[in-house]
C-alpha cells in the first residue's frame, strides 16, 4: 500500500520551492510532483497531476493563491489547500478560510510545525498556526466579525498605498516611537512578523529611513 502524499507547490520565487521541495523531500512519506509560479499554473498542474495537497503563496502574479484556491474548490477539485504567506493580516486568514483553504502558515513557520501541519490536512482535519488560530477563534466569537472584516477589507483596500489594516496599525505604533520588541510584546506577535510588517509598508511607501516614512505618513494622513 502507497502513503505517500503527492503535493504541488506553487510559489513565484523559484528560491523558496526550491527550499521548501528540500525540506519536504527529507520526509519519506511525502513527494512533490509539480511546481507552479503563478495561480493560473496551480491550478492547471493541480487538474492534470490531482495531488493530495497543494502548498501555495498568497501574493503572486496572475492569479494570487486565494482566488486559485476558491477556483479549484468551485470545480470540486479534491486537493487540499494550504496557504503559505508572510502575512498575518486578519483579511488574508479569512479570505483564505472562506476560499476553502485547509490550513494557513506563516512563512517563518519552522520545520516541524510544517510538517505537522502537512500531515493534519492530508488526514482530513485542519491546521492554523497559533497566532491564526486566535483571528480564527475571535472571529467566531463574534457574531457581527463578518461584517466587521468586511469593512476593513474596504478600508484597506482604500488606504494609500495599499497597506493593510495590520500594516498600517504596525506604521503608527513605530511612528509612536516603539521599537519592534515592544510592538512584537503590544500586539503579541512575533518580533519577526512586526519586521514582515515594517518591511512591507516602507517597500510599499517607498521610504527607507523614519524621517521620510513620518514625512509621508502625515502627508497622506496615516497619522
Amino acid at each position: 500500500m502507497n502513503n505517500t502524499t503527492t503535493i504541488v507547490l506553487a510559489d513565484d520565487h523559484s528560491l523558496v520551492r526550491d527550499g521548501i521541495r528540500a525540506l519536504l523531500e527529507e520526509d519519506q512519506n511525502l513527494e512533490v510532483i509539480g511546481e507552479a509560479s503563478n495561480g493560473e499554473e496551480a491550478i492547471d498542474m493541480v487538474l492534470e497531476k490531482n495531488p493530495a495537497i497543494l502548498i501555495i503563496d498568497i501574493r503572486m502574479p496572475i492569479m494570487n493563491g486565494i482566488e486559485a484556491v476558491e477556483r479549484l474548490k468551485k470545480q470540486h477539485a479534491s486537493t487540499k489547500c494550504i496557504i503559505l504567506s508572510m502575512h498575518d493580516s486578519e483579511e488574508y486568514i479569512l479570505k483564505s478560510v472562506n476560499a476553502g483553504a485547509s490550513g494557513y502558515l506563516l512563512k517563518d513557520t519552522g520545520k516541524t510545525e510544517f510538517l505537522k501541519a502537512i500531515h493534519t490536512v492530508q488526514q482530513g482535519g485542519k491546521y492554523f498556526s497559533g497566532d491564526i488560530s486566535n483571528v480564527l477563534v475571535n472571529n467566531l466569537l463574534n457574531p457581527n466579525k463578518e461584517a466587521q472584516t468586511s469593512a476593513v477589507v474596504s478600508k484597506s483596500e482604500d488606504t494609500p498605498f495599499g497597506l493593510t489594516n495590520k500594516e498600517l496599525q504596525v506604521l503608527q505604533l513605530v511612528l509612536s516611537g516603539l521599537t519592534n520588541k515592544q510592538i512584537s510584546e503590544k500586539l503579541q506577535k512575533s518580533k519577526r512578523t512586526i519586521e514582515t510588517h515594517r518591511f512591507n509598508f516602507m517597500r510599499k511607501m517607498g521610504v527607507k529611513n523614519l524621517i521620510d516614512l513620518s514625512k509621508k505618513a502625515q502627508e497622506f494622513n496615516l497619522v
